[in-house]
């Protein structure tokens, strides 16, 4: 029997529960896989809420979750992609907070030696978005991006990923997180009125801002993005709408390949994620709670 956390409802986390499940055994292009790790998400949060249903339409019961990492236990008839006993990283669309899974088999990237289940768990959201997103600024040596939102899970991931490219990173970031993001190699700013000009003057010396990462979508990253790159157009936002657009920023665009990249960069130590909370799977609500409070340093992750 499998353990899963389930909604029936919208609502806060207070509407997930906790039940057990039979697994049928996996079809044709299916393996089932054993997490060992369960990475929380605020998408998780807000698809529990409700916020989603207008582009996530649910049939209820519905399971959260859409990374993870575990072991292959089973494998469909004539199957030859993967076999029992292989690490993986699973990343998918719902249905991660369970101990143990039949998924798509090209839904599972193999996980290389060396990187362990937590670390490999965080790969395919913070780690796939970020990589993707400098992908499409193109970002190389002689760049200094800007990344807004830099100690958050993408963010900081994007910082280190943009140093193995080559490029400079200026960070944006609360007072608090400021010694973290030297810890990663960024030069931080604090964010809120008059960035552009802070930006500035951390720049000065060494060119300009060449690029832009917006993790945020606030008016004062908007509007500092726009003032520094002078309608240059390479600035990228996760957050996309109509105010981002008319500030020149295009959607980040996910990349195929790109879990199996960054899984590539950990393995080498060129990325590692932050943990800032390790629970139980069947403590998801509590996880959630901390999740939509939006101000932690890491990712949370539920163990099976």
């Amino acid at each position: 029997m499998s353990t899963r956390v389930y909604f029936e409802e919208y609502g806060d986390p207070r509407v997930l529960k906790v039940g057990t499940e039979q697994l049928d055994e996996p079809g044709d292009g299916l393996v089932r896989v054993e997490f060992r790790a369960v990475s929380v998400n605020p998408v998780d949060w807000k698809l529990v809420a409700g916020y989603l249903k207008k582009w996530v339409p649910l049939d209820f019961p519905a399971v959260p979750g859409s990374e993870a990492a575990g072991v292959v236990t089973a494998v469909g008839p004539a199957f030859e992609g993967f076999a029992v006993g292989d690490e993986v990283i699973w990343n998918g669309h719902l249905g991660g907070y369970r101990t143990e899974a039949v998924v798509p088999a090209d839904q599972l990237t193999p996980l290389p030696a060396g990187v362990d289940f937590e670390q490999a768990a965080c790969i395919p959201v913070a780690g796939g978005t970020a990589y993707s997103a400098l992908k499409q600024l193109a970002l190389g040596a002689g760049d200094t991006v800007l990344i807004h939102g830099a100690a958050g899970g993408v963010g900081s991931a994007a910082v280190q990923i943009a140093q193995a490219f080559g490029a400079r990173v200026i960070g944006t970031a609360s007072q608090a997180n400021q010694e973290y993001l030297r810890e990663l190699g960024a030069e931080p700013v604090t964010y809120g009125p008059g960035l552009a000009e802070r930006v500035r003057s951390v720049a000065e010396g060494a060119g300009t801002v060449t690029a832009v990462l917006d993790t945020v979508g606030s008016e004062d990253s908007l509007a500092a993005t726009a003032e520094l790159l002078q309608g240059s157009g390479r600035a990228v936002t996760t957050v996309p709408g109509e105010q981002s657009a008319a500030a020149g920023l295009a959607a980040v665009q996910q990349l195929e390949g790109r879990v199996a990249e960054v899984a590539t960069l950990a393995a080498d130590g060129q990325i590692t994620f932050t943990i800032s909370h390790r629970m139980p799977l069947i403590e998801a609500a509590d996880a959630l709670d901390i999740c939509r409070t939006g101000h932690g340093r890491g990712k949370i992750m539920l163990l099976p």
